[in-house]
């Protein structure tokens, strides 16, 4: 028969130990188990002595009796298979409720954010469980960023254009026109931030984030450089002259400066310096600058408001050329430091729909009719102020600076390709200086000086 034996440990505790030998024979090998109670080791005896001086079935040495299983019952459910099943979360409620609770953006980005998940993600993904990863996978991304790449045509239509623009006019074929690489950069990021954040709640809502190594059509696959238009110095004075007379000087001021629009129209009287100086000529002079200190934001009703820049870097001064100082003193005489250095004839600021719908396309059209073979948006100023300024080799850090560009990757991303100097310089780092021919010695050991026709 089995035994109960006492132990004490050496850090004073009691164990229980029942022996037996196999079989109950006094030839079975022996046999032990410890237990911590003296109740669960009489018990573990009788189920020993039960299954004939064996070990019982489903016992776990040193363990105890297999999960699920008890004796005198077999094998039950576990409490996991018992615990009531997770209540769902559902994209579309928990994309919008992030959205709400993001801190450090402004109201008009939360509001864009809140437009792209109503075009763009919730007819998607609105119904998925975020908790249930078969619901949203990896290939599930991949085949929405196909989607947005290569639009929705309409079966119905009797004719489609081939290749459609990127604005949002509507165009014949197409129930949705195709995105741009940069649209399609943004919308995916949305999305990934979303998982993330369902990847990172406590507990996780889900394992991993099937956006995470998604590959997105390149920005830079010749779409962008074509969308970019630059403008010669003759370009751009034809276009000049092409404008209505009160903004000629507001767009070249535009091109001398590279500022922002939203950055132009926000610039006050304030803003500007100017100072008497003497020249290395000893004749008088005036040096100026501008300081970059506010921009318009366009706010969630479609209203605006003066606010900061862009970014931190966009605070900025920018010296100004002896012509951009003529340009601007008559725009601040008799003005007070809070006004709006370019205004419209009834003394508002200019928005940027207004314009445009009333100065910059009519110019670009009576500019196309006298001879110019491009048609730049208004954004295409500064890039073009970008270019005249690498034709002059001004150093790439300086452009930054003057642009106001938080990184020197954005100024190089976007405009390393006008850069064309750098060629030559490496070339001449290489292999040093070009240097002469070594003139001709004749066998008499005197030097002749080689023709050349």
């Amino acid at each position: 028969m089995a035994t109960i034996n006492q132990r004490t440990l050496a850090d004073g505790r009691t164990r229980y130990w029942v022996k037996w030998r196999l079989g109950g024979t006094r030839t079975g090998a022996p046999q032990s188990e410890p237990f911590d109670t003296h109740a669960d080791a009489h018990t573990f005896r009788l189920h020993v002595e039960a299954a004939g001086h064996h070990w019982p079935e489903n016992w776990i040495r040193r363990q105890g009796w297999a999960p699920g299983w008890v004796p005198g019952h077999g094998w039950v459910t576990t409490d996991e298979d018992d615990e009531p099943e997770a209540e769902p979360v559902l994209f579309a409620d928990y994309a919008r409720d992030l959205v709400d609770s993001m801190t450090g953006i402004a109201e008009r980005t939360r509001a864009d954010y809140h437009r792209d998940l109503d075009i763009h993600l919730i007819p998607r993904f609105g119904k998925v469980n975020l908790r249930d990863p078969a619901q949203l996978k990896p290939k599930d991304v991949r085949a929405w960023v196909n989607h947005l790449r290569t639009g929705v045509p309409d079966p119905t239509a009797p004719h489609r254009t081939s290749t459609p623009s990127r604005g949002r006019k509507k165009e014949p074929g197409w129930l949705r026109k195709p995105l741009a690489p940069k649209s399609i950069h943004n919308l995916h990021g949305l999305l990934f931030t979303v998982c993330e954040a369902a990847v990172r709640e406590d507990p996780p809502l889900r394992p991993s984030n099937p956006a995470s190594r998604t590959r997105l059509p390149r920005v830079d696959d010749g779409e962008g450089e074509a969308d970019m238009c630059f403008l010669t110095r003759e370009e751009f004075t034809l276009l000049r002259d092409s404008m209505a007379e009160d903004v000629r000087d507001m767009v070249e001021v535009f091109v001398r400066t590279g500022m922002r629009y939203s950055e132009l129209v926000a610039l006050q009287v304030r803003d500007i310096t100017l100072t008497a100086a003497i020249g290395a000529d000893q004749q008088p002079l005036t040096r100026g600058h501008l300081d970059v200190r506010r921009a318009w934001k366009r706010c969630p009703d479609n209203t605006f408001r003066l606010g900061a820049p862009k970014t931190r870097s966009s605070r900025r001064r920018i010296p100004l050329s002896p012509r951009t100082i003529d340009l601007l003193r008559p725009r601040l005489e008799g003005k007070g430091p809070e006004e709006f250095v370019f205004t419209t004839d009834r003394g508002s600021w200019w928005r940027h729909s207004s314009f445009y719908g009333r100065r910059w396309a009519p110019g670009v059209k009576e500019a196309q009719r006298r001879g110019l073979g491009k048609k730049p948006r208004i954004h295409d100023l500064r890039h073009t102020h970008v270019a005249w300024l690498i034709e002059k080799d001004v150093h790439v850090f300086k452009i930054q600076r003057r642009l106001g560009h938080t990184s020197i990757t954005t100024t190089m991303d976007r405009y390393g390709h006008l850069v064309t100097d750098i060629d030559d310089t490496m070339i001449e780092a290489i292999d040093g200086p070009p240097t002469p021919p070594a003139p001709r010695t004749d066998p008499g050991g005197e030097q002749r000086l080689r023709l050349i026709s």
